[in-house]
Parts: structure tokens; sequence; C-alpha cells
């Protein structure tokens, strides 16, 4: 591909950005608030620490290589192909089940605004319309994607940053008051990890950014710079807003449906909630946008590898997986209508786990594997930061699987589903296991 039709270092950032702020910033204040109260922001802290390592690990990964693939590429090249596969399969699978939930909470939003869009009928055009028009734009190539993108990003931005800059003048002290980690009556660790578990759903997303390495220019360079970039903006901006949504309406925040919509209001009313409710739709329908780029490179990543038919890593003249665009837009779309995917999210983030603990434990392997071959980013500080991201992680799969185990069964659930397709592959088109 062209270097002029590739993304560069901004338009990397703006796609990183543009694919982890959602619906979950503009909602997920209120149900924070409500399990912990003011020391919800010490939980979005912890959040913070967590991606952010992890990040890391994915900044280094990602300094390897130039190739598509992301944690599956790090997980076959560390640890052989089997596990690639598992990894890969899951990345693939649930990344269209949030596109799904995405294109749905997209139906939502607009209904605040249109409230013919809740019907059912009217919701799965809408779906239908926002998949498959998307799938078009990605068709037509990497350039028509990458100017709507940074449009979007950039137009979800603006009511974040109003929303700062107005809302520090109107924060109150007295808001932040109890400020006790657990509420009475709730077990420490318990309240703490819902809470966190909540949270961290809000940063899922960065760990896509290196699927698509080779759409992207100088990608061992610009992808762990971006994702360093990303992180930190993305971080900055939602303690932030926590933080200003807390001070602004206290108690008011439990349980609220659109609690920085209702902060806004308070602040300078109406006028407020509009600009925030354009601002989560344009928010909701930029992350749409993000994943519909995005969630076909995963199964360009596998094809690439003969995981599945070569085919579907097949380009047109503009440079684009046309197969897997479409392969991912009807599954998409199948999971959308069908409604099942509202309970497949639930579990959407115990799954992501998949992916960020064989990367973090991939980096310790890379290190000794490529000793002798230049690394664009290391993490500094040795071991630490993989070992405390993969220790963390495993605290919270085992905390969340100990107050609801289903979660955990249907989380893992995808990898046992993929061990056939796994040998059926491998069986047809001959591939051989990495050494």
């Amino acid at each position: 591909m062209e270097s002029s039709k590739k993304l560069g270092f901004w338009s990397i950032v703006l796609l990183g950005i543009n694919s982890i702020i959602g619906s979950g910033i503009f909602g997920l204040p209120g149900e924070a608030y409500k399990m912990i109260g003011p020391a919800s922001i010490v939980v979005l802290v912890f959040c913070t620490v967590l991606a952010v390592s992890i990040a890391l690990c994915f900044a280094e990964a990602g300094s390897w290589f130039d190739e598509n693939g992301g944690p599956y590429l790090y997980a076959k090249e560390a640890f052989g192909q089997f596990i690639g596969f598992e990894v890969g399969f899951m990345k693939w699978a649930i990344g269209m089940i949030a596109w799904a939930a995405m294109a749905n909470f997209f139906a939502i939003t607009i209904s605040t605004v249109w409230p013919q869009a809740a019907d059912p009928f009217t919701k799965n055009i809408i779906i239908g319309v926002v998949l498959i028009g998307l799938g078009i734009v990605n068709i037509m190539g990497v350039q028509a994607s990458k100017v709507l993108n940074d449009i979007i990003t950039i137009g979800k931005l603006v009511p974040l940053i109003f929303f700062i800059v107005v809302g520090i003048f109107f924060v109150k002290g007295g808001n932040f008051k109890p400020f006790v980690i657990v509420p009475s009556g709730e077990a420490t660790t318990t309240a703490f990890v819902a809470a966190a578990i909540s949270l961290f759903y809000a940063f899922t997303g960065f760990e896509s950014l290196a699927v698509a390495a080779k759409d992207m220019e100088n990608p061992r360079e610009n992808v762990p710079k971006a994702l360093i970039t990303v992180m930190a903006i993305v971080s900055i901006v939602y303690v932030f807003v926590l933080a200003i949504s807390v001070g602004v309406l206290g108690p008011k925040l439990s349980g609220a449906a659109t609690p920085v919509a209702d902060a806004a209001k308070s602040m300078v009313g109406n006028i407020g909630t509009y600009i925030i409710t354009i601002g989560t739709v344009i928010s909701v329908g930029g992350i749409n946008i993000a994943a519909s780029f995005l969630t076909p490179r995963s199964g360009v990543a596998l094809a690439e590898q003969g995981l599945v038919p070569k085919c579907i890593a097949k380009n047109n003249k503009k440079g684009a997986p046309y197969i897997a665009i479409i392969i991912t837009v009807v599954g998409t779309l199948l999971i959308a209508w069908s409604g099942s995917f509202k309970f497949l999210l639930q579990i959407s983030v115990i799954s992501r786990f998949i992916q960020y603990i064989p990367t973090c434990i991939a980096v310790l392997v890379f290190r000794k594997k490529y000793k002798d071959k230049q690394v664009r980013f290391r993490i500094p500080g040795g071991a630490f930061v993989p070992i405390f991201a993969v220790l963390i992680s495993l605290w919270l799969l085992i905390e969340a699987g100990i107050s609801d185990p289903m979660k955990i069964v249907w989380g893992l659930g995808g990898l046992l589903i993929a061990v056939p397709f796994y040998f059926y592959m491998t069986k047809v088109y001959k591939v051989k296991n990495v050494e």
C-alpha cells in the first residue's frame, strides 16, 4: 500500500482515541458513583494505572513487528500457532460482539432526540444502515475511513473539553464527602472489583490499534508512540470528567442514566444538555467508525497466516480487505439483530483479558527471543510493568469469578469453541505450528 494512503501518526492517535472513548464515559459516572460513591475516582485511577500498564506492554510488543495482528501476532510469535489462533479467534469474535453493541447504543442514543428510534423495527433499520454504511466506507479504502475518523474524533472531543473547562468552575468540595472506599454493608473486595470492572470497560479498545499495522506509516515506531499518547489523553479526560461530575452533582449522580448531560445542565442549563447529547451521539457514532475499521483486520491477520481461508485477506484496488469487511459486517449484523449480544457484552471485559495477559507475558519472551534485534520502544523498569499487569489482571479475573462464576465460564467459553476451527484449518491448509 502506498505511504500516502496509510495512516500517519496523528491519524493513528485519533483512531486510538476514537476506538476507546464511546458511550462509556457519558454513562459510567452514575453507575460508578452508585457502587462506591465519591471514591469511584480512586477506582478510576486504579483502572487508569492498569490500562496504561497493559498499553505499555502492547506498545513494546508492537515495536517488534510491522505486520497486522496485534494480540494475535504477539501470542503466536511468543507461544506458537495454537495459542495465537485462540487469541486471534477471540479477538475477531469479541470485536463483532462489541461492534454489535455499539451499533445498538447508537440507535438508543438517537432515540433520546428522536423517540421513534426506540421502536424495534426502526432501531433495526438504524443498526443496519450504520453497519452496512460503514462497511461500504471501509471498502472505499483507508483514505475515506481516515478522513471520516479524524473529523468524528475531533467532534467528540470538543464537547468533553467544553465540559471540563466550564465544569471546573462549578465543582463543590462538599460533594466529595464522605470519601469512603467501601460503602456500608459491602465487602471491600467485592465493591472495589465490581466498580473496577465496570470502569475498566471504558478503557477497552486500545488493544485493537496494532491490529491494522500494515495500514499505518512506520508502525514499529508510530504504534508504540501513538498508544502512549492515546492512553495519556484518554486517562486525563476520564479523570476530569468523573471528578467534575461528582463535584457538580454530588449524591444526585448516583444511578443517573445521563450523568454528564445532567451535570452540564446543572452548570449552564438546557444548552449544556444539548451540547453533551450531541457529543454523545457523535461519540457513539465515532466508536462505530473505529470498530468498522479495526475489527475486519483481526480476520485479515488470521488469513495471512492461513488459519482461516486466505481469500479473507484479499484487498481490492483501494487496498481494503473487502472480503474480511463483508464477513465482519454480516456477522455483526446477525449478532446485533438477534439481541443476544446484550448478555455477551457483559462478559466482554473478561474475554478481553484473554488478549491482554498473553501480550504482557509475550513482552518478556520477546526480550529473550529477539535480544539481538533492535527494538523501537522498551518499557522502563525491567520486568516490573508486565508482571504487575499480569498479576492485577489475574486478580480481577479471580475475584470476578468468585462473585459470578458464570461470567468466567462464558468469558472463556470462546476458547473451547475455537479449538475445532483450529484443527480443521490446520488439517485443510497444512499450517505448521511455529517452533
